[in-house]
């Protein structure tokens, strides 16, 4: 049976992927340190599967992940364990180096010497397109500059500097992915779409930062899973490979559709409706990717219109309510990374 370990696996991305990985008939090690994002309710449908084990450990820790990985030797680590959220790294920047930086190379390290006895074997780490920064106009190739502005996007951006490094000078089996906005069940609700929904969902105004033009590449996180699965059938050691639907929504246009679909299901409340607030420090206008290297050379696209993405993903919010409650109200509310405007 073919083993592989998801690094965040209590996270979005990470859970969906892992939920995607067992129907494949993959055997599964989930590795999550546990944070504010992680989520057991993410892992609940399938935490007694019989190809599913679940550890408890930060990458930084170099013992427990190489006893992790000798114990189960799998084909493939996928690393998708770090902070994610750009306005807690504008308050906070220091959990950003420690997990996104600091991780990855106490990760690298460990899959370095791992590689050495068990050859036949890859990594593959999850990365951003916002590493590329402010794209105005046209879509970033993979071999296009980085220009991160926030403290994630540049603590991302040095991440993938190592991997590479990495598979330069240690000749690591490595492959980076860049991927546009995800979006879908299990999101946790700091992020845009969730944070509308649950407004939605409790009568709450919808914040918008700025004038809502702000444009983003929206992908539904199964497309994004399927994606990495066939990078790690198909994929090249060494590659990026950026991950996109080539489909750009700016935020007044995501929270009007999410309204359409919302008064369709739900009697909303009276304070449901757009509020503009104050914009986020360097907040960049638009995130763009072109994924034909992806599409041509590994024959994937993406399934799932954005429509339906929405409805799918508005839907399982609403009958999950269990979700919600197992995430402290403030991490839910509180407005972040406005303390240096």
């Amino acid at each position: 049976m073919k083993k592989v370990v998801v690094t965040g696996g209590l996270g979005f991305i990470g859970s969906n992927l892992i939920k995607i990985l067992l129907k494949k008939k993959y055997f599964v090690i989930n590795v999550d340190k546990v944070t504010y994002s992680s989520n057991f309710y993410n892992v609940r449908d399938f935490s007694k599967h019989k190809n599913y084990k679940f550890f408890r450990s930060d990458i930084n820790n170099k013992k427990n992940i190489f006893k992790i990985l000798n114990k189960y030797k799998p084909k493939a680590v996928f690393n998708l364990a770090a902070e994610t959220h750009v306005d807690r790294s504008i308050d906070g920047p220091e959990s950003f180096i420690k997990s996104n930086i600091l991780g990855v190379f106490n990760l690298l390290q460990v899959f370095r010497k791992y590689h050495y006895s068990y050859k036949n074997t890859l990594l593959i780490h999850i990365s951003t397109d916002e590493v590329y920064g402010d794209v105005l106009s046209g879509r970033s190739k993979e071999d296009d500059a980085y220009k991160p502005s926030s403290p994630y996007a540049a603590s991302k951006a040095s991440s993938d500097h190592l991997v590479y490094s990495y598979i330069r000078t240690f000749k690591i089996p490595a492959i980076i992915t860049n991927c546009s906005n995800n979006y879908g069940p299990r999101q946790h609700p700091e992020k845009l779409i969730p944070k509308l929904i649950y407004n939605i969902l409790n009568n709450k105004t919808l914040p918008i930062y700025g004038k809502g033009t702000n444009s983003r590449e929206w992908i539904f996180v199964d497309d994004h899973c399927e994606a990495l699965i066939k990078i790690l059938e198909k994929g090249k050691a060494g590659n990026f490979y950026n991950i996109g639907s080539n489909l750009n929504l700016n935020n007044i246009k995501i929270c009007e559709k999410l309204l359409k679909i919302a008064k369709n299901k739900i009697r909303t409340g009276k304070n449901v409706k757009i509020k503009f607030v104050k914009d986020r420090p360097g907040h960049d206008e638009r995130y763009a990717l072109n994924s034909n290297k992806l599409i041509n050379n590994i024959k994937w696209k993406p399934k799932i219109n954005i429509l339906n993405g929405l409805k799918k993903t508005f839907d399982w919010y609403l009958k999950n309510p269990g979700y919600f409650s197992n995430i402290k109200k403030r991490d839910i509310t509180e407005r972040l990374g406005s303390k240096f405007e």
